[in-house]
């Protein structure tokens, strides 16, 4: 029911007036003055007002003008009547000073009935499309929202707290979330924290398509729907494999036919199913990446071996990182590459690089050597792709090693004081960088070299790839001085040493494979 207010300091007026808007239906509000209409108008809920032009204590143009520029209320339509001011020129200055329009008295009954119905037809139009473009609009912000998430979870909460914005209601959101639990994201309100948790409604088995319903906000006790309410349940589902998605929101904060309620949900559905599909394959590649590295080091006498490798998180792609390590015959092979791209098929590319660096080293090749066949295989088999992969061969006995390194970030030797106390917890030194390098795979540019380094005792080698030391918010140089600087000292037990590197070095969230090797050479005695 419709409420208006009349304004008018006449008495017997404002009751005529009341008398014929009740017979015809609407809820009547009355005030005598100007400051009474303005203060109840300032509380809302009144859909057309019936101001009278002179009042005792303001005109009825500036008690309209007030009106008209509320910040919230000023769309509401305002009549003037009067029995004075009839002339042409007063509706004129009426209808330019705001009002929508202008009775004069006497005032048939259903002229005033006939003009009120049709300025609240003419309202409520308005106001219904204004809506509906302000909830398209945040629709269209929050579809942008939930679509740059690639986590169940975050992406509920970015579809609830949206939600909650777009239709101003609480709003429950259920879905499955990664694991196949059935979860539902609750908020209160626009601005309102996310609770999502358990659901513990039992829900039916959907049939496949898009439908919604009214029911008893009861039967979702999960948050404090309107009591005397009812809820409008939105059902999205695509597959008969794949479970529904419920949206429920009071059933007073939707418009005719739900179209934006619907179009959200298809949204949430869309976005579910991209993470769904970002989830299968992130474990595949992780699976993949994991079933082609070494799964035991081997155990060299008088060198101790860490290592470690850390996939990107969930919210970034998957990575070509990959490291090796084998020992054939007298010599140990250390290698640690990185395929440019982030997908499936920069793993995929690193599972050939990988087995094609093994055969080459089971062939008796150098480190050069191997670069160079690994450079052609990559131009012809695989054009297009790039790689970079640094290349060590140990002489066990003596500790001497070739290296050869196609654009791989330069490894780190650290060397140990002479004069420092074996009995330190950790061994301090100089650190010094292995630049030389040449050409990345896959760009034929000139043969690799060789350059010569002899691990002497005590002596720590740190091969990495570039995920442990590459920030967005400084250049490569400056990461790897925080590198270097880490690495100056080292824990007498090496699995320490590389968690600390990993910690004060790496970033707190990885966006890129992380491979760290570290070798040391027992210091004899």
């Amino acid at each position: 029911m419709n409420t208006v207010l009349v304004v008018d300091d006449t008495p017997s007026k404002r009751y005529i007036l009341a008398s014929w808007l009740r017979r015809g239906g609407y809820a009547v509000d009355e005030a005598a003055t100007g400051a009474q209409a303005l203060e109840r108008f300032e509380r809302g809920g009144v859909d057309l007002v019936v101001l009278d032009v002179r009042l005792p204590d303001a005109s009825g143009f500036e008690v309209c003008e007030q009106m008209k520029a509320h910040p919230v209320h000023g769309a509401t339509p305002v009549i003037h009547v009067s029995a004075a001011a009839i002339h042409a020129v007063d509706r004129t200055h009426g209808l330019e000073r705001g009002a929508d329009a202008y009775l004069v008295e006497p005032i048939d009954p259903d002229e005033l009935l006939a003009t009120v119905s049709a300025i609240l037809r003419y309202y409520q139009a308005r106001i219904q499309a204004e809506r509906l473009a302000s909830r398209l609009a945040n629709l269209v912000r929050v579809t942008a929202a939930m679509n740059g998430v690639t986590a169940q979870r975050a992406l509920l909460e970015a579809a609830a707290a949206g939600g909650a914005e777009i239709f101003q209601a609480p709003i429950l959101v259920i879905a499955n979330d990664a694991d196949g639990a059935r979860v539902v994201a609750a908020c209160t309100g626009p601005g309102a924290a996310v609770d999502v948790r358990p659901s513990m409604v039992d829900v039916g088995d959907e049939p496949v398509g898009v439908r919604f319903a009214d029911e008893s906000a009861g039967r979702w006790p999960q948050i404090a729907f309107p009591p005397d309410g009812t809820v409008r349940v939105l059902t999205v589902r695509t597959r008969a494999d794949r479970p529904a998605l419920y949206v429920i929101v009071p059933t007073a904060a939707t418009l005719e036919g739900a179209p934006v309620l619907t179009l959200f949900g298809q949204a949430v559905m869309a976005a579910t199913e991209a993470v769904r599909l970002f989830d299968e394959e992130h474990n595949l590649a992780l699976t993949l990446q994991r079933s082609l590295l070494p799964a035991r080091p081997p155990a060299v006498a008088g060198y101790d071996l860490a290592i470690r490798y850390v996939p990107a998180s969930d919210t970034a792609e998957i990575g070509g990182d990959f490291y090796e390590v084998v020992r054939i015959g007298d010599r140990l092979f250390i290698a640690v590459g990185d395929v440019g791209g982030h997908s499936l098929h920069a793993a995929t590319v690193m599972a050939e690089l990988r087995h094609a660096t093994r055969a080459y080293l089971v062939e008796g090749h150098g480190p050069a050597a191997v670069l160079d066949r690994l450079n052609t295989l990559v131009r012809r088999l695989l054009p297009g792709e790039i790689a970079t992969l640094c290349l060590f061969s140990l002489d066990t006995a003596t500790g001497e090693m070739l290296m050869a390194n196609a654009g791989h970030p330069p490894p780190l030797l650290h060397r140990p004081d002479p004069e420092a106390s074996p009995a330190l917890p950790c061994a301090p030194g100089s650190v010094s960088m292995i630049s030389e390098h040449g050409p990345l795979l896959g760009i034929h540019v000139r043969a690799a070299t060789e350059t010569k380094v002899t691990l002497d005792p005590g002596a720590t080698l740190v091969l990495y790839t570039d995920g442990l030391v590459e920030l967005r918010t400084e250049t490569f140089d400056e990461s790897f001085e925080r590198l270097a600087a880490a690495s100056v000292r080292i824990e007498r037990d090496l699995e320490e040493y590389a968690s600390r590197l990993l910690a004060d070095v790496g970033p707190p969230v990885p966006s890129d494979d992380i491979a760290l090797v570290v070798l040391r050479r027992q210091p004899a005695g």
